[in-house]
Parts: C-alpha cells; structure tokens; sequence
C-alpha cells in the first residue's frame, strides 16, 4: 500500500492537559486525606491534590496513585517495588509492560510536578500530520509509514524491524502509539512516548511510503 504524508509539526510536552479529571482529583483528594473536594473549584483541584501530596514520602504517593489507575494491571508487590523505582528510575520507559507506558507517564509526570522535580521528568511526543489515501488508518500503518523518515537509530526500528517490514504481525503498535485521533478530512494527531519517537529523529516532512501489510499463514 502507498501513502502520501505531510508532517505538519511535532512537538514535546511533559503533560496532558486532559490525563486527569476532575473526578480522579477528587477520589484522589479523598485518599489523601482530604474529604469533600467535591465542593471547590475545578481550577482548584490539582493544587489542592500537590498540597495534599506534600505531606506524605514520595514512594508513598506513587503507591496511592499507581494503585489508582493500574491496581487491574499490578499486584500489591508490584506497586510496592515501583513507588521506590519511580524515584530514580524512568519508569514509564523502561517497564517491560508498554501497554503500560501511557498510564505509568502520566503518574510520573504528576509526581514530578508534586514534588517539584524529586521524580524524573519524562517527556511525550504529539505529532499532526496529513496522510493521504485517508482510508482505515491504524496505529500500524502510522507506525509503517512513519518509518521510512525516522533516523536509523530510532529504537522502533530496532526492536521492531520485522514488523515494521510486514514479516510479522505488529500487535505492538497499539502500545507505542497512545493516542491517534483524526482531527480533519485527511489530517491526524498521534501521540506517543519521547522514548519511541523523539522530534529530532525527522528526517523528511513530506514524503511517500510504501508499506506491506503482515499476512498471517493460518487459516480459520
């Protein structure tokens, strides 16, 4: 399949305005210690949150928030072992499970924030493009396409070299890229980990790409 891709801007950010609501503000609240944030202000909420926060160690913030959004994903043990590693470590990068990388940055990067820099900073990466034909685009093909401008150390393409060639099949794609959302007749927003994709590893904003589609050998 041929495509035709425009890359309109690609950009860093260190947060996602809408990665909390404010309901998840005031559930937090109330595990920290601070009932009834249901009658303040929205725009009070994440400051309300950071003051709340300061009062307990930095691990045991990151349990209270990990065992939040990922209690389906990570036993009591897990979070446990995490709330320390968060500290020092960029979690949201370097564990081993990516389906939950997108989660694991946005605790991070509210923890850092909290604590003023205690956590390390971690970065996301949003790029808007236009593709062209605009017909059953996927995270895959996204992905496929992107990687005929990407610099040859970029990461996906060493992990992922079959897949991206169609030799196998790229269940992956779904983890890497977090969010693809069409914003136009023929334009999309994409965003992923800096860790997978950095604004620096462009090489082309305009190009052609040929991708092959993997094509399982089993049959019904």
């Amino acid at each position: 399949m041929n495509y035709h891709i425009v890359i309109n801007s690609v950009k860093n950010v260190e947060e996602f305005k809408d990665a909390w609501t404010s309901t998840d503000y005031i559930e937090l609240l109330d595990q920290f210690g601070f009932p009834g944030a249901e009658n303040s202000k929205p725009e009070e909420l994440e400051e309300l949150l950071f003051m709340a926060i300061s009062d307990f160690e930095g691990h045991e913030a990151a349990a209270i928030l990990l065992d939040y959004k990922l209690s389906e994903h990570l036993n009591p043990n897990q979070i446990d072992q995490m709330s320390h590693d968060m500290l020092n470590d960029k979690i949201s990068e370097e564990y081993s499970d990516i389906s939950l990388h997108h989660q694991l940055f946005n605790i991070n990067q509210l923890l850092h924030k909290a604590y003023n820099g205690t956590f390390p900073n971690t970065k996301a990466t949003v790029i808007e493009f236009e593709i062209t034909p605009n017909q059953n685009i996927t995270k895959e093909i996204v992905l496929k396409v992107l990687d005929k401008t990407l610099a040859h150390n970029n990461i996906i393409k060493r992990l992922y070299a079959d897949q991206l060639a169609g030799k196998e099949a790229f269940d992956a794609a779904e983890a890497i890229v977090w969010e693809l959302k069409p914003t136009g007749n023929q334009s999309y927003l994409m965003t992923t980990s800096e860790y997978w994709i950095s604004r620096d590893e462009f090489k082309d904003a305009e190009f052609d790409a040929e991708i092959v589609v993997f094509e399982s050998d089993e049959e019904d």
